[in-house]
């Protein structure tokens, strides 16, 4: 079955597709991934800038929401479509969209809500496909936090292993899941990645950037020691887990309202002091699990500087790549979303209550028929407890 996975992260730059060819294997105990190609396509600019403009702590007015819900929907459309000719030779069986969240409503440690905005009627039309959309609610709906919804392809892909081992995405938000031997696995957001580091380049550039490409001004500041002390003095740190956040909390205000109590250092030791921000609260968190391995993924582990700090602060642990189990680090939310479709698709749960806190596993999203009759496979009798991902010539397991 090939599905095709849509999403766009808290940057909210472009959308994600990734095609994914899955197969059940062994009598459903495993599950084989095989990825068909990804691409990033970036939002038209009025889009772009219309999202930004909405998000947290942003006011916002119905007809903006509805104007946004269907301009997503539409360019999401646009992109499905293009993935589908492009890496599945114009053949797929379903979309799975995640959409471009604008706000996640946690309150300390529980979420009250979660919305998603990418109306999938529009990429319904445009594909010819059934569309699972609205992945994160059900979990929510459940008691739990919706997110991070990562720890569902984590745990397939790192089960198994003997010594302690993270998963780590560094987004906009990082989020880790730690699995250890014989102890039930753990996932949360640690604090911010790149968002705060994103807000203080469009800051300092006036807008003209909204990235340090490649590290390079935070290479040359030091950390400020005061305004890191007073960043990590947020409570969120010390909350236990399951938690989530977001830019609810970690947005702009954010750093504004640091800044303003501070001071504001030169632009270079702004940009180093939260890229040390990042290290060591990711470090921090998981030093209580003894993780000896940490394999990072998302747009974090294209700022050098940040992979260093990171390295530094894990030490002992050793610090890598998701790609060492083959999927692409830029690609793996996509593939994430490609799976929990699947998942839904065939009767079977799309997020972990270890991890995300909920009373019991649902089925996640809901469902979007496609031009043509639904038709639908039988349930599955089982969930996979393996993941492997296989390389489309070979067919041959990277793990």
């Amino acid at each position: 079955m090939i599905v095709i996975g849509v999403s766009s992260g808290t940057s909210a730059d472009g959308i994600d597709v990734a095609a994914a060819r899955f197969e059940f294997e062994q009598g459903g105990e495993c599950l084989r991934l095989i990825p068909l190609g990804f691409a990033t396509t970036p939002y038209s600019g009025p889009l772009r800038e219309a999202i930004r403009d909405a998000l947290p702590p942003a006011a916002t007015t119905m007809e903006a929401v509805c104007q946004l819900d269907t301009r997503i929907g539409q360019e999401f459309a646009a992109a499905a479509r293009s993935g589908i000719a492009e890496f599945a030779d114009g053949r797929a069986d379903l979309v799975a969209s995640h959409g471009q969240t604008l706000f996640h409503w946690a309150d300390g440690t529980t979420v009250h809500g979660t919305l998603q905005l990418g109306q999938p009627a529009w990429i319904a039309e445009a594909t010819g496909l059934p569309v699972v959309s609205d992945l994160r609610v059900a979990d929510v709906a459940a008691g739990g936090q919706g997110a991070p919804l990562a720890s569902t392809l984590d745990l397939l892909l790192l089960g198994g292993r003997t010594e302690p081992t993270a998963a780590l995405n560094l987004g906009g938000i990082a989020n880790v899941t730690v699995v250890r031997d014989g102890q039930p696995p753990r996932a949360f957001d640690t604090g911010p990645a790149n968002a705060l580091i994103d807000a203080a380049m469009r800051l300092v550039t006036g807008g003209r950037a909204d990235f340090d490409s490649g590290g390079a001004l935070a290479r040359t500041g030091r950390p400020d020691p005061a305004l890191l002390d007073h960043l990590l003095a947020e409570p969120y740190y010390r909350l236990p887990a399951p938690k989530t956040t977001g830019l609810e909390l970690f947005g702009p205000d954010h750093l504004d309202a640091a800044l303003t109590l501070v001071g504001r250092p030169s632009d270079a030791d702004l940009l180093a002091t939260l890229v040390e921000l990042t290290a060591v609260t990711v470090a921090d968190a998981l030093r209580p699990f003894g993780v000896r391995e940490v394999l990072a993924s998302g747009g974090g582990t294209r700022n050098p500087v940040l992979m260093e700090r990171l390295a530094a602060h894990l030490s002992p642990a050793r610090l890598d790549s998701t790609e060492q189990l083959g999927l692409d680090g830029d690609a793996k939310e996509a593939y994430l979303f490609a799976l929990i479709g699947f998942l839904s698709w065939h009767g079977l749960a799309g997020s972990v209550p270890d991890c995300t806190g909920a009373r019991r596993a649902p089925v996640a999203g809901r469902l979007t028929p496609s031009t043509g009759p639904l038709r639908m496979p039988p349930p599955a009798s089982a969930a996979p407890r393996r993941l492997y991902v296989s390389t489309p010539d070979s067919g041959s397991p990277t793990r």
